[in-house]
């Protein structure tokens, strides 16, 4: 490759990262559908294996994928809906419990100035704030009722993402195909290598790291239900949703469990059987559900995962979360090719 055409890749790829800089908002629910078809060619492959054609296995995969959706919301929304009624409800006796028995105690054994909670300035500040949201929620609203191309852009971009979910997995292998027919000859072997080991890796952390962080929501969940926790649902779910972060969803989930069981029991042994479930939760994780559906094909260290996350919110906000773990893992692939290049070369072994 001559110093031009070097100049030419990397001014093509400046400009790309800087056009999707600028298109973020509007990719938003192409990215989100990508990662949807993505999720479902699998399944899809599958069935054109059982002499379905690739519409009609399309046809049965978005189908379940919507009955999932829909059967989520049915069931979660009002149970979560449910749990914070109900926390808001007992909050005055949440407070009193604080003020009479977690500040003194804390006072006594370390020697802390700590003012007791005063429940009505809590209620006044989310009043307050409450009060402001509903300002600036009326003044949307009204902007919107000036402009209704802001709703219609709203409500498009919520129908594309089953649009282009769909036929995404309609047309997912051609595309695959058409795209390794547009590469030079020269490159199409190792860039068709590449590509395999990137499906390997990104397969293993959507598709397994996907299911794991459901099924660890699940575990969760009840589990801490059937210790009595009022906002089992909510702290499983949560403590679920975060354990792409290895340790970091049982660290969350534990913590907040924790501070939500002392609150609602008023008893330091209610602590043991919270712990235990986050214990149980992580051994399976780590002997059964990583093993069995993500397996050790990812290679990202907890810490590249952190910054992968962040870096992306910064720059590209949601789209940039989207987009973050799969970028790693590509990334991740081609440090290690570059690695093994250089092993390779005669820079290194030349002495």
């Amino acid at each position: 490759m001559t110093d031009s055409q070097k100049w030419l890749v990397f001014a093509f790829i400046s400009g790309s990262i800087w056009l999707l800089y600028l298109l973020a908002p509007v990719l938003m629910p192409f990215a989100f559908a990508a990662m949807l078809a993505y999720l479902g060619d699998p399944l899809t492959d599958k069935l054109e294996t059982y002499r379905l054609s690739r519409t009609k296995a399309v046809l049965v995969v978005f189908s379940a994928m919507t009955l999932v959706f829909v059967l989520v919301l049915l069931l979660l929304v009002p149970l979560l809906e449910y749990q914070i009624e109900r926390f808001l409800s007992n909050l005055p006796a949440y407070v009193s419990w604080l003020n009479e028995t977690v500040i003194p105690w804390t006072q006594r054994r370390f020697h802390l100035g700590i003012k007791p909670v005063n429940l009505n300035q809590i209620i006044n500040l989310v009043k307050n704030h409450w009060e402001q949201a509903g300002g600036i929620a009326a003044a949307l609203m009204s902007s919107v009722s000036h402009s209704g191309g802001v709703l219609a852009e709203w409500v498009m971009n919520l129908l594309l993402i089953p649009v282009v979910t769909f036929y995404l997995l309609r047309d997912w292998d051609s595309l695959i195909v058409k795209m390794h027919d547009l590469l030079p000859r020269r490159i199409a072997p190792i860039t068709a290598k590449l590509t395999g080991e990137v499906d390997t890796v990104l397969s293993a952390f959507v598709r397994g790291q996907f299911y794991v962080m459901l099924a660890l929501g699940c575990i969760y969940s009840i589990g801490l239900w059937m210790t009595g926790l009022d906002l089992a649902l909510l702290i499983g779910m949560l403590a679920g949703l975060v354990s792409f972060v290895p340790y970091l969803g049982s660290i969350v989930g534990i913590v907040i469990a924790g501070i939500a069981a002392l609150v609602q029991f008023h008893e330091l042994i209610q602590l043991v059987p919270v712990a235990i479930v986050f214990i149980i939760g992580q051994s399976l994780e780590g002997m059964l559900l990583t093993p069995m559906l993500v397996g050790d094909k990812i290679g990202l260290h907890p810490v590249a995962v952190m910054f992968a996350v962040l870096a992306g919110g910064q720059l590209f906000g949601f789209l940039g979360v989207l987009l973050a773990l799969p970028v790693a893992s590509i990334g991740m692939v081609l440090l290690r090719h570059m690695h093994d290049l250089y092993r390779d070369s005669d820079f290194y072994v030349r002495q």
